[in-house]
């Protein structure tokens, strides 16, 4: 009841408005109690989100693991989905009552790729028939956990791994590992995952600081800083006096390209640093290829097409899946096989599975050819392929077809013996 509990803690809060009345706390904390809502512009965290290169490799990886269906699956006698099981509906259409699949696997993701780890709390069901049961799967934050190693033993058997979380009430829970799935980045011990946002600081900060400085620049009317040369003595006074008013009559959008008029005795000597002179538009592409290779996302995929052509673009989708997806939806599938079955159900041969062809299935025409040669080799069914395309099945298209004039290796150059056995 971690999740729960917390969301009704939001639901009941309240807070004291302008005027000193009571409202009732938004939904939007909710979120924010997920991790992912991004707060002041600190880049550090889940405000790293407020920069637009970490935000869109984020959105990317989450998106695409929000649109991959998870199914259960069985290796017994053949690979065949296991719709029979109990938790297909839940992993499939919704883990918990307040999150479609959809959402509750882009949480996940998200809270992973910016903090290293993302928990989810297995709600078992506790007493009844169906005890030992899972009922939900709840999404927990990150910042509020901590990991503990029992190395010698001292509260059960050694080594075991315990998790404390402390939930907004400020109580701590003990979990074991068998009570939550706990999904890694980059670990070095296995044990931990790295938070990406951490080793990329520099980098975020860096392209965070770019648009920050164009903002301003915009703002201020792309006008140059510089030097004033008064000859004569000014108090300190004065001296700030005389800058106020002229950074009013020289800044801002609406004194752009505005001739600025100075005193007589004043002078102006601009300090000219442009752009171009700054590589600003160089160093930007550079902060972005570096943040985008960390998470592992192409180039193509940021609107960066520069020498890109659809075919190149075509395989670069199909490395994205190979070189980025592939692991992660392994890590995935390991991870919640051997937590959410029983050991009698693995041996069973139940396993969970994202199902991929929604990444790699093309335009109609590669499809075709595709179901094509699976068919005409004996790969896979009529309807199998019908299935894919979600069309309804047709009578005898349930038989595996194969070309009549295919023999057996064993059996070439046979025709050609006339006399017996080949080998004589």
């Amino acid at each position: 009841m971690l999740f729960k509990n917390a969301i009704n803690r939001i639901r009941n809060q309240t807070v004291l408005n302008g005027d000193g009345t009571q409202v009732p706390v938004n939904m939007s904390q909710l979120v924010q109690y997920l991790g992912i809502a991004p707060g002041e512009l600190n880049l550090g965290g889940k405000n790293a989100l407020n920069e637009v290169v970490t935000y869109t490799c984020i959105k990317i990886l989450s998106e695409t693991m929000g649109k991959l269906p998870c199914k259960i699956y069985q290796d017994s006698g053949g690979i065949k989905k296991a719709t029979e099981h109990y938790l297909y509906p839940l992993l499939k259409l919704r883990p918990n009552p307040f999150m479609s699949a959809s959402d509750f696997w882009k949480c996940v993701e998200t809270l992973r790729n910016i903090y290293g780890n993302s928990y989810v709390w297995i709600d078992f069901i506790q007493s009844g028939q169906y005890a030992g049961l899972i009922q939900g799967l709840y999404p927990l934050d990150p910042t509020k956990m901590e990991i503990w190693i029992d190395d010698e033993g001292l509260i059960s058997s050694k080594d075991t791994i315990w998790y404390i979380y402390t939930d907004n009430a400020g109580v701590r829970h003990k979990l074991q590992s068998y009570d939550l799935l706990h999904f890694k980045s980059l670990t070095t011990d296995g044990i931990v995952g790295i938070s990406p946002i951490q080793v990329l600081q520099g980098a975020i900060n860096t392209s965070g600081s770019a648009v920050e400085f164009l903002k301003n620049s915009i703002q201020n009317g792309m006008q140059t800083a510089g030097i004033i040369n008064y000859t004569g003595d000014l108090s300190p006074e004065a001296e700030g006096v005389f800058r106020n008013k002229f950074e009013q009559m020289a800044n801002g959008l609406k004194n752009a390209n505005r001739v600025s008029l100075l005193p007589y005795g004043y002078t102006f000597q601009p300090l000219a640093l442009k752009l171009t002179d700054a590589q600003f538009l160089e160093n930007t592409k550079y902060s972005a290829q570096q943040i985008s290779a960390a998470f592992g996302i192409k180039l193509h995929q940021l609107n960066e097409l520069v020498k890109s052509s659809y075919s190149s673009t075509s395989e670069a989708n199909r490395e994205f899946y190979s070189d980025t997806m592939m692991a992660i939806l392994t890590m995935y599938e390991q991870e919640s096989t051997y937590k959410l079955f029983t050991t009698a159900e693995i041996k069973q041969g139940y396993y969970t599975k994202f199902n991929a062809d929604v990444m790699l299935r093309g335009d109609t025409k590669s499809r075709i050819e595709a179901y094509t040669t699976a068919v005409q080799n004996g790969i896979k069914t009529p309807n199998e392929c019908r299935a894919l395309e979600e069309d309804p099945p047709l009578d005898g298209g349930d038989q595996l077809i194969v070309n009549g004039n295919y023999i057996p290796l064993t059996m070439v150059g046979k025709q050609y013996n006339k006399g017996g056995d080949s080998n004589e």
